[in-house]
């Protein structure tokens, strides 16, 4: 089984931790996710990345949350990038309420 990069071990971290309206710091993130601590400074770029991406909310120095209003998004680069299949995609972003328009492409 290959190993997730360090973007995707973030998002699932994530995905898995998800509540509305609690965001998540770095420090936090890193430690729940499935990356060695030898990837710490990657992480670190990626998250603060993730800050700008359209599936996520910037809370500032309150940390970083999935929007769930992109979750179309999300399940694309959950698709593409992190190579999950669709029912797991479904399974694990179970409020996304555009699934029966969600075109893979």
């Amino acid at each position: 089984m290959r190993k997730p990069s360090v973007k995707c071990a973030l998002l699932a971290a994530m995905i898995a931790e998800h509540r509305w309206g609690s965001p998540i710091v770095e420090e936090n993130l890193l430690s729940i996710s499935a990356i060695d601590t030898s990837d710490y400074p990657t992480a670190i770029d990626i998250f603060d990345d993730l800050r700008s991406a359209p599936y996520i909310t910037n809370r500032g120095n309150k940390g970083i949350e999935l929007n769930n209003g992109e979750f179309g998004q999300l399940a694309d680069v959950l698709y593409y990038e992190c190579e999950w299949e669709p029912f797991e995609i479904k399974s694990r972003l179970k409020h996304y309420e555009g699934w029966e328009n969600h075109n893979w492409t």
